[in-house]
């Protein structure tokens, strides 16, 4: 009988997920597992806000398994290393997982292929992250887009999947332990904001088809209206994976005149290729610049804490810090007034929003936190948004 062990990453969820979809079509059991890795529970990966949303997620996901017949197969340590144990134990034939970009998914990705060549194992790794997988749409000269416009034209051409329906029964082996998810206590001291948006696969459900029915109206006229708060807040669990950002866009595309919501979905796209061409852009400049960030530990501190003096400003960060969340067109304003206005590096900006923010997607925050500094893909890298206009 053929074991396959479906690796959990960030894609928290049992619908329109063509890995888990294969596993279930292609082997007799399906281990789905889950590796608490102490390099994402660390550093500017560890944020408060954003493990106490993924615990959830993960307990979300566990309950959704049992409804099925199944768990899930949760380890603490190296990835690679408690997989690969996991499949020992299991005597799994094949691992799948979800592609994804960042350095540390490559890294994770070369490391398990090669542990997988030493064991005889299988790995395959499939699309579900994004809607157009990265590399698919090239422009005739390069290996990646670099400005969003003609993207956007061959992204909207491009065919896109149907979504996939959850599986109605997973089978998974008796044996080993499924193991026990961690206490947030457990991973980090800090404590999350008040108002954290339930995390999950049920929640992001439940969410999106409310905002449909209810809230995607206003989006058309209002999404840039920062007291209207009229944004989708789907980003946590399209980060996560709760939601699949190809399902959001076919229910999405059933409605009339939300085209700037899929062009939103397309920059995510847009930004996870960028990113799989060049992922030294969590570090380093995408376009060398000719300029000299200024230094200022106390204009970055009254940044950070919303004392500049400029209302926008500020009421945006203070919303940062009590939310986690921030709308996009407030993300922008103060982007710029950090970067442009104050001259501070992108950088330190990028790494304070990703110790916030729930929905803190590396691709999305470092193209943006770029885009809006002028050493990114913005064509003309010298646009200021102006906080008082």
């Amino acid at each position: 009988m053929k074991t396959t062990v479906v690796l959990f990453t960030r894609d928290l969820r049992l619908h329109d997920h063509p890995a888990l979809r294969a596993a279930t079509r292609q082997s007799d059991r399906v281990v789905p597992a889950f590796v608490v890795d102490r390099r994402l529970v660390v550093g500017r990966a560890g944020g408060p806000n954003r493990l106490a949303f993924l615990l959830e997620s993960l307990r979300d996901l566990d309950r959704s398994l049992r409804n099925r017949g199944s768990s899930l197969f949760v380890r603490r340590g190296d990835v690679v290393t408690e997989v690969m144990r996991l499949a020992r134990e299991c005597r799994a034939e094949a691992i799948f997982i979800s592609e994804d970009v960042s350095g540390y998914a490559r890294d994770r990705m070369r490391r398990l292929r090669l542990a997988c060549e030493q064991e005889g194992l299988d790995l395959r790794a499939f699309e579900g992250v994004t809607i157009v997988p990265p590399g698919e749409l090239t422009p005739q000269s390069g290996d990646h887009y670099r400005v969003f416009t003609p993207y956007w034209r061959g992204w909207r051409a491009a065919s896109k999947r149907d979504p996939l329906a959850a599986p109605r029964k997973l089978r998974s082996p008796f044996r080993p332990p499924s193991g026990r998810l961690p206490k947030l206590s457990d991973l980090t001291a800090d404590l999350p904001v008040n108002d954290l948006p339930p995390g999950g696969e049920s929640a992001g459900r439940d969410h999106l088809g409310r905002w449909l029915r209810n809230g995607s109206r206003r989006y058309v006229d209002l999404a840039d209206d920062l007291p209207a708060d009229a944004t989708s807040h789907l980003s946590p669990y399209l980060h996560f994976g709760c939601l699949s950002a190809n399902e959001v866009l076919s229910r999405v595309d059933e409605q009339k005149g939300l085209g700037d919501f899929a062009r939103q979905l397309c920059w995510r796209d847009f930004h996870h290729q960028v990113l799989a061409a060049r992922p030294d852009i969590a570090y380093n400049d995408y376009r060398k610049r000719e300029r000299r960030w200024k230094s200022g530990r106390g204009r970055l501190d009254a940044w950070k804490e919303g004392r500049t003096g400029y209302p926008i400003v500020d009421a945006g960060m203070r919303q940062l810090a009590d939310r986690g969340f921030l709308p996009n067109r407030a993300r922008l304003i103060v982007a710029s007034f950090l970067t442009k206005t104050l001259g501070i590096d992108w950088r330190a900006g990028a790494l304070h929003f990703e110790w916030l923010l729930v929905d803190g997607d590396l691709a999305n925050n470092v193209g943006n936190w770029q885009w809006v500094a002028g050493t990114g893909n913005d064509t003309r890298p010298n646009r200021v948004l102006n906080p008082i206009r």
